[in-house]
């Protein structure tokens, strides 16, 4: 099963093909990236820079799980991520929004082994996607997704333990994320490290900012608040081994951040101190006029349409393109 938040271990060398799809853009040798060889007028190779890790969240406001390969559906989303969602009977989600006590639920999901698109072609899944769920006195429960029974079966424990009755709902083409016209969200590992520095004081750790801020693709070996860059006028996009992603908006934060993933606890003042320092160290290369304000972190892409379908992989290499 894939472990909440297990380490991504070593990253695997960039690869230097992929399928036929759009394999005349792939066109930097994995040789190429490592020593720096490649020459380009239009685009800028980053010889450290690579996809770190990958991370979705298969029932949307619990927690997340690092995957080493993702497909990107035709939505745009990535497979799995968000793919589940509690409503009300309103048809209201139920998320950390709206509650705390989702902090106190730990969680655990394997999607199986069948991709979306191995799926289409008749290929079955070694195990049907399950759930596992630690309630605060340790009880452990499973569920079985796949089926409207097991689905029903998660969303009365879940309608107990949070008091409300609930319909556990799936989509498998784009998911139950918050911008459904875009993709996913994109961070820099240095922006994490960052922002924990900010609240060290606080007990913060990268792996905490990383579980308060949610993001679905992690890029390592950049310099803080890259992704900044991506939005704006003129502003470029970035390729993940010839996947294009393009800039849409910087992400505003709601009240999640602020709280402790584990306990829930709140950090006093927390949005007051991020504004200070989000703004004492804005780049000076990015877009000013493309944010509203400084409570923001991380930033909503979208995938080129010609790439959906195409599969991340740990490890990538990742370059920006001028065009």
């Amino acid at each position: 099963m894939t472990r909440r938040g297990a380490p991504a271990g070593n990253p695997i060398e960039p690869s230097s093909e992929r399928s036929a799809t759009g394999a005349d853009r792939r066109t930097v040798a994995a040789d190429d990236v490592r020593t720096n060889n490649y020459m380009c007028v239009s685009c800028h190779i980053l010889p450290m820079a690579r996809l770190e890790r990958l991370r979705v969240y298969p029932i949307k406001g619990l927690d997340g799980i690092e995957l080493e390969t993702a497909e990107l559906l035709a939505g745009g989303t990535l497979a799995s991520d968000r793919e589940f969602a509690l409503f009300d009977a309103d048809g209201e989600v139920l998320n950390g929004k709206r509650t705390e006590r989702v902090h106190d639920l730990r969680t655990d999901f394997d999607p199986g082994v069948a991709t979306p698109s191995q799926r289409r072609g008749g290929g079955e899944a070694a195990e049907t996607a399950v759930l596992e769920v630690e309630a605060p006195d340790g009880e452990v429960v499973r569920f079985e997704l796949e089926t409207e029974t097991g689905r029903d079966r998660a969303a009365d424990w879940f309608g107990d333990f949070f008091d409300v009755e609930l319909t556990l709902e799936r989509d498998r083409t784009l998911g139950y994320v918050d911008r459904r016209e875009m993709g996913p969200s994109v961070i820099s590992t240095a922006t994490l490290e960052t922002v924990a520095d900010w609240f060290d004081d606080e007990g913060m750790t990268v792996e905490g900012a990383r579980r308060r801020l949610r993001a679905n693709v992690e890029i390592g070996g950049v310099e803080p608040f890259w992704e900044d860059r991506f939005v704006g006028e003129d502003a470029p996009a970035f390729e993940v081994d010839g996947v294009r992603f393009e800039g849409v908006t910087p992400c505003g934060r709601c009240v999640v951040p602020r709280r402790d993933p584990e306990s829930g606890e709140p950090i006093e003042e927390f949005r007051q101190r991020f504004v200070e320092k989000r703004e004492e160290t804005f780049p000076d290369w990015a877009d000013a006029d493309a944010f509203d304000h400084y409570y923001t972190v991380m930033l909503i892409s979208r995938v080129a349409e010609a790439d959906r379908g195409e599969t991340l992989r740990v490890g990538d290499s990742v370059r920006v393109v001028d065009d």
